[in-house]
């Protein structure tokens, strides 16, 4: 009987580890048109130095919805382009406190993993590690709906939602670099991902020093 009861117990705390959900306060568009799309490009630029300073949860939404957030709500359409309409792009906010996974549906992450997972974001390059913030970006080739769908496709849709987040971060301040360097085995167990969802891309995200 008491082993039973430790399995329960067992059960009901990972049931509510895996339930945890921070929603996030509404993006804030009109932040990101105070600068026009003509200085955003004139200003983008790769950063790999960042202030510890955290990122606001205001500023995090934003930089989300503007990643690959709804922006049709009548038909759940997003602010990337996707490939037939796949949205096959899931972006994992890894921070001090574990890794999250970004819902647009909901606009809120949910809990994948309480380990800090940025220096496995960071690989070699350890500078990575040092952002407050790491943006990880994975297809489902699943949901392309096709037998054998080629890995191309999620390659372009995660180049898509990262130039999303290179523009986003620099109407609003911050500092990141695209990078496709990182401990994907490492970062594939740890996030509990199949053998279709592949790690594209990810975007260190902080404020510049």
């Amino acid at each position: 009987m008491k082993y039973i009861i430790l399995f329960l117990a067992l059960l009901m705390a990972v049931a509510g580890f895996a339930q945890k959900v921070e929603s996030l306060p509404a993006p804030n568009a009109k932040k990101l048109l105070k600068m026009s799309l003509g200085q955003t490009l004139q200003q983008r630029r790769s950063v790999r130095e960042f202030s510890d300073k955290a990122i606001d949860r205001q500023t995090l939404s934003t930089l989300l919805w503007a990643a690959c957030g709804i922006n049709r709500p009548a038909d759940g359409r997003i602010t990337a382009p996707s490939a037939i309409n796949a949205q096959d792009i899931t972006v994992y906010v890894c921070r001090a406190d574990g890794a999250w996974r970004y819902e647009p549906k909901d606009h809120s992450l949910v809990l994948v993993t309480a380990q800090d997972l940025r220096p496995a974001v960071a690989g070699r390059q350890a500078f990575a590690a040092e952002a407050p913030v790491c943006l990880v970006l994975v297809s489902d080739l699943g949901k392309f709906r096709m037998p054998n769908p080629h890995m191309e496709l999620g390659a372009m849709d995660a180049g898509y939602v990262s130039e999303n987040i290179c523009l986003a971060c620099t109407a609003l301040g911050l500092a990141t670099v695209p990078r496709a360097s990182m401990d994907k085995n490492a970062l594939t167990e740890a996030l509990g991902l199949n053998e279709k969802q592949i790690l594209m891309l990810n975007n260190p995200v902080g404020w510049p020093k």
